[in-house]
């Protein structure tokens, strides 16, 4: 079943949709083709996430900018922060808008979620809504100690009526029993079976950690072993600066500084010749996550050998952050989306580690995953459907039982199951 166009269909006759299923079914792949859709139309679509790294991956840009929240996390701060009422120009964008599509849903909390039903009626949209993700994976992240709860245990998520149409199929592997494992911990349901399944994993770690990609829960180990890896490697330090053109001279460094973060792009990008690397978007001879190695490096490119032999000859690749603003064209004020400033720099990382995090839409094919880092619900299921070859994956022995690190908010099962929600 072409899924695709039963979404387009939908929303073209003014329904909210809300697109889900575990990690490999394709949701992001289906998101893009949907918009590509609308923008061969000539609509107007706006691509939202609310972290900067999930807007990133389907080159959006965060709710709060958008829907200029500043930093309220509800509508109290809102109206503290004298945001509450909406700016003409907001209203304008707002309404001209004929599909926003908002990704990562599962890290959209209530009260965030609440904002946005605010802004869209202020702005009296009259488009369609389409909300993409999987609230078993990344929840909402809150300050301090705060409780997590999510964007469909909010009014508001009864308010928009939304269809769901639920992808199934896992095209990130084809192993049977591994597709099983990931289904039970994805639900946090570990038997004795999943336990000793699990346990299967746990294997020494090999004497060359460089054919291995590890997952860390935070960005400190990620980097440290990165650097210490890359130092075995006796050959000469290639130094690839990022190289970044404003379009506005408003922007400032801050602003670029947290895109760099955000899109996942190296501002100084160390490389010597054996440095393994995974490729951080999706083109027509890689993907996001695969792996090669360098094998040559000169002034302009990038050469990566893949596993199958291949060598991709890797340019700089620009991302840009945009803004949309109103232009006179042909004597019609218009809305249109204009590039505040673009970064070039070469679409792959060091492969020796990477964040949980960071690894967001990735297929890892040699993974090692330190699960003594594991903090967050659903974080250990994120670790492991990154995984598209179960064989070449290890998993560090835990410091808790399987069942406690495996665990995931019962209101989030409860809803996915369709069941009642807290």
């Amino acid at each position: 079943m072409n899924y695709m166009y039963v979404i387009l269909e939908k929303l073209r006759s003014c329904h909210n949709i809300f697109l889900t299923g575990g990690a490999g079914v394709g949701k992001t792949t289906t998101t893009r083709a949907i918009i590509e859709a609308y923008e061969a139309e000539a609509k107007k679509v706006v691509k939202l996430a609310s972290t900067g790294m999930a807007a990133t991956l389907i080159g959006g840009q965060t709710l709060h900018s958008f829907l200029d929240l500043g930093i309220a996390s509800n509508i109290e701060e809102l109206e503290k922060n004298g945001k509450f009422e909406i700016k003409k120009k907001i209203k304008k964008l707002i309404h001209s808008m004929d599909l926003i599509v908002i990704d990562e849903i599962s890290m959209v909390s209530d009260k965030l979620f609440e904002m946005i039903e605010l802004r869209l009626k202020q702005g009296e949209f009259q488009g369609s809504l389409l909300v993409v993700g999987d609230f078993l994976q990344l929840p909402p992240v809150v300050r301090g100690y705060g409780e997590v709860h999510y964007a469909f245990e909010s009014p508001s998520w009864k308010n928009f009526a939304f269809e769901t149409i639920e992808l199934t199929h896992i095209y990130r592997t084809d192993d049977k029993d591994f597709i099983d494992l990931l289904h039970h911990v994805r639900f946090g349901l570990i038997d004795e079976a999943v336990h000793n399944a699990l346990n299967a994993f746990i294997k020494p770690l090999p004497n060359d950690l460089s054919q291995f990609t590890f997952l860390f829960g935070k960005n400190i180990s990620a980097s440290e072993h990165n650097k210490k890896q890359l130092e075995h490697i006796a050959e000469e330090l290639f130094v690839k600066e990022a190289h970044i053109v404003k379009h506005k001279k408003s922007v400032n460094d801050k602003e670029i500084e947290r895109f760099l973060d955000d899109a996942r792009i190296e501002k100084a990008l160390e490389l010597k010749i054996g440095a393994p690397v995974l490729f951080t978007r999706n083109a027509w001879n890689y993907f996001n996550g695969e792996r090669g190695v360098v094998i040559n490096v000169d002034a302009s490119y990038v050469y990566v050998q893949k596993s199958d032999g291949k060598v991709v000859k890797l340019e700089a690749v620009g991302q840009s952050k945009t803004m949309w603003t109103e232009k006179i064209c042909n004597g019609k004020k218009e809305l249109l989306e204009e590039e505040l400033f673009t970064i070039y720099q070469y679409p792959i990382k060091l492969a020796f580690a990477i964040t949980i995090h960071k690894s967001q839409g990735m297929s890892i094919s040699d993974l090692i995953i330190d699960t003594r880092e594991i903090f967050a619900p659903s974080q250990f299921y994120v670790a492991l459907s990154r995984a598209s070859n179960p064989k070449h994956l290890t998993l560090i022995a835990p410091s808790r039982q399987w069942y406690e690190l495996a665990f995931v908010n019962s209101c989030a099962i409860e809803f996915v199951r369709g069941e009642k929600v807290c």
